[in-house]
């Protein structure tokens, strides 16, 4: 069976670095990526768009891409987005059997003990952990970094491709060739300074969203100066 890709996520908003993302995954894998906006992400603070923003502005991002897809089912649970919770209901859905991979940045990666239960997420899925440009994630450096992490996944390292050969359990690292400037928080401040270049960052169909709802406008907490 073809391995099952599920990105998770605020996407507040999504931009060029998450879609860049995204397609590495899949054509790395030849796997379908599922993105999955959070609805109350536990490792955050409130969102500035609406769950249902979100989603709209993720549906229009991948509007024509093939292999990737938007997964809403945290919008519709109520609590906290914990990713356990998302992948035992994917599992009663999909089945013991299916290849599933939950995909994290390698700063998540590092910080997966601090995630919910986060012991039972192998036993669910495999993690894949993007690593990116000037930046190695191998066992010695985990284990450094994040010693109860490196500990648990010591004896899961594998290869992507043999991700598929089994449903949960592994630990794999997907490389990115290219360093991305974007990121949510810095692109929110910028649509605040009212900064044109902004709209370099997102897919046109996002801009426009963005400018149309007036999205973003008003400063955050997290915006500072420029």
């Amino acid at each position: 069976m073809t391995l099952r890709v599920c990105y998770g996520g605020t996407f507040d908003p999504v931009h060029n670095g998450h879609l860049a993302v995204a397609r590495a995954a899949r054509d790395a894998s030849g796997a379908q990526v599922f993105l999955l906006p959070a609805a109350d992400p536990p490792h955050k603070g409130p969102t500035h768009a609406s769950a249902q923003q979100r989603a709209r502005m993720l549906d229009l991002a991948l509007a024509g891409e093939t292999g990737l897809k938007v997964d809403r089912r945290e919008l519709y649970r109520e609590g906290p987005s914990y990713t356990i919770d998302t992948l035992l209901e994917l599992r009663h859905e999909l089945g013991d059997e299916l290849p599933l991979a939950w995909l994290v940045g390698g700063d998540s990666l590092s910080q997966l003990h601090t995630w919910h239960r986060w012991r039972e997420l192998f036993a669910h899925a495999h993690i894949l952990a993007v690593q990116r440009p000037g930046s190695h994630i191998d066992p010695e450096s985990l284990a450094r970094i994040a010693p109860l992490v490196g500990a648990e996944v010591a004896a899961r390292w594998r290869t992507l491709d043999a991700l598929q050969a089994s449903p949960a359990g592994g630990l794999a690292v997907l490389p990115m060739e290219e360093l991305r400037p974007e990121s949510s928080t810095e692109l929110r401040r910028r649509i605040a300074a009212a900064y044109s270049d902004w709209h370099e960052w997102v897919p046109p169909s996002v801009a426009s969203y963005i400018d149309r709802h007036d999205l973003y406008s008003t400063p955050g907490p997290d915006s500072g100066s420029l």
